[in-house]
């Protein structure tokens, strides 16, 4: 392999930085085994470099495939997101942000309205006297309602929310499939 597909690989490794070294390691060296199959079917260094594109498009591409994958919210999910969107460029500095605040925020206010009514439910009914109860509910600034009515209200809000959350982690999910598209592109 010449210098200048070193540099290519290294600079595809540099893009990647944010992630693992593993993951990293493990990129790195699938484009190295593409690279190198594509010089055994005698393609010239400007042909392969034509093929594989821009570097940072490619490690875009397979920084958008890792986020793509099936499964929840997860940690590493979450710095790999943050990985994405340190190369992804102007469209990203609004799209990805906003939707990496709101997807866990709307998920735990989802859960968190339900579970904090209820126990509003059972002050109510066993007569407890919890503190700071009172200023717990929904707030209708026309009728005060009843604990149970406004716990069914919590419900229904905190489903809302909660599905709210689950569409934001999809949109920031698919927003990074069609960016990272551009993998799908490249014929390695």
């Amino acid at each position: 392999m010449n210098a200048a597909l070193e540099k290519y690989l290294d600079t595809v490794d540099k893009c990647l930085k944010p992630l693992p070294a593993s993951e990293r390691v493990d990129i790195v060296k699938e484009i190295k085994g593409s690279i190198l199959e594509m010089e055994s079917d005698n393609l010239t260094t400007e042909q392969i470099m034509n093929r594989l594109g821009k570097p940072k498009d490619l490690a875009k591409a397979y920084l958008g495939d890792l986020l793509s994958q099936p499964g929840g919210f997860s940690l590493n999910r979450f710095l790999t997101v943050c990985a994405f969107y340190s190369i992804v460029g102007f469209s990203g500095m609004i799209v990805i942000p906003c939707l990496v605040i709101m997807a866990p925020v709307f998920i735990v206010c989802g859960i968190a309205c339900p579970i904090i009514m209820a126990v509003k439910v059972i002050d109510y009914i066993l007569n407890l006297g919890l503190p700071y109860m009172e200023n717990i509910g929904v707030f209708t600034g026309i009728v005060e309602l009843n604990p149970v009515v406004e716990f069914a209200v919590t419900l229904v809000v905190g489903v809302l929310l909660f599905l709210a959350g689950c569409g934001c982690w999809k949109l920031l999910v698919g927003y990074c499939k069609k960016v990272g598209k551009t993998k799908l592109d490249l014929s390695i």
